[in-house]
């Protein structure tokens, strides 16, 4: 018996139902107003599984994708799921493919498992992020292939103004296992976190073909908060970036954010880290009237291609250390052994 595929074909996109934006984003992510429905959408659940020998779920987002590209969408695209206000959910077996915007949104939500997941969409396809964990706590994605036109794994927490009036930070979040590819990041933090992220996890990752394997970015007026971040055990190949570390990256909903809202990026650990073909091993910049601290990077190699010149890390308003990194990081982290920043616990 084949398994099992679940098609929305021929979406009458001027139809489609619309929603309220989410608090903490103020207006749809892609447009202002409204965003059209996600295609599994759930508000309020409890004990949830969706799950199948590895069937398939195919949003068809070729139409969205060109709505975007030509300017004619009026809405922000709907995800392919989507849960709200939810909690002890399960997504496990299924293949999901061709999103028409974010594949898998759990957004205010709580004990979420998502596992043994197989996510495709093209490369070029727009905004079809993987997982994307939006103020949300205790949540497990493991033992699963991404491959999309956007993040692979993205922690979220609201954006500007109405992100920080919402303040419901992401939390108590562990990835591990997952292997894909994508022209952006692998593990990204951000770059919406204006509810504040904490006590993240990543763990034994693979990426290739990618352009940044590990990406924690944020902006001027998004407020909030990083801190106790841990990204270990990650092999990369055929990458444009390393590790980046911004607080200049993302767009806002509107003019009203606080210029004088500067998050708060601290203490995040990057160890245990080998690339290959990396054509630039990474850049940290922090804000100058918020600069980020307790950044340690130890024991990482990023090699270039054969015959390529290693290009150097690029660094500011950033403190630190590193152990054991090749190439060797900029001077703002000094080099420290078993003490002090690269020694922050998890």
């Amino acid at each position: 018996m084949s398994a099992l595929v679940l098609v929305f074909a021929n979406c009458d996109t001027q139809h489609w139902p619309l929603i309220e934006p989410l608090p903490s984003y103020g207006r749809g992510r892609e447009r202002a107003g409204g965003r059209y429905m996600s295609f599994i959408h759930g508000d309020g659940l409890r004990d949830v599984v969706i799950t199948g020998e590895n069937g398939t779920i195919d949003g068809q987002g070729g139409v969205w994708w060109n709505m975007w590209r030509d300017g004619t969408l009026q809405f922000t695209r709907p995800n392919l799921i989507e849960f709200m206000h939810s909690r002890s959910i399960i997504i496990s077996n299924v293949i999901f493919k061709n999103s028409p915007f974010w594949n898998i949104h759990p957004v205010y939500c709580s004990n979420v498992v998502i596992r043994y997941l197989t996510i495709l969409a093209p490369a070029d396809s727009p905004n079809t992020d993987g997982i994307d964990p939006d103020s949300s706590s205790s949540v497990c994605i493991e033992d699963s292939y991404i491959s999309t036109g956007d993040d692979l794994v993205a922690v979220k927490s609201g954006w500007d103004e109405y992100g920080i009036a919402y303040g419901r930070p992401s939390k108590d979040i562990t990835i591990r296992r997952v292997t894909g590819s994508s022209p952006f990041a692998g593990i990204a933090i951000g770059s919406e976190t204006s509810g504040g992220i904490e006590n993240i996890l990543a763990e034994h990752i693979a990426l290739y073909n990618m352009g940044i394997g590990i990406n924690i970015k944020t902006n001027i007026g998004r407020g909030g908060f990083i801190r106790n971040i841990t990204v270990s055990d990650v092999y990369m190949e055929n990458v444009q970036k390393g590790i980046k570390i911004a607080g200049d990256v993302g767009d806002h909903p509107d003019d009203k954010f606080n210029p004088n809202a500067l998050p708060v990026v601290k203490d995040i650990t990057i160890k245990n880290v080998w690339g290959e073909r990396v054509q630039q091993p990474g850049s940290i910049h922090g804000l100058t009237n918020s600069p980020f601290t307790g950044i340690c990077l130890s024991n990482i190699n990023l090699l270039t291609g054969t015959g390529q010149k290693s290009t150097p890390w690029q660094c500011g308003d950033v403190s630190g250390g590193a152990v054991k990194v090749s190439p060797w990081p900029c001077s703002e982290l000094t080099t420290t052994h078993q003490t002090g920043a690269c020694s922050i616990p998890f």
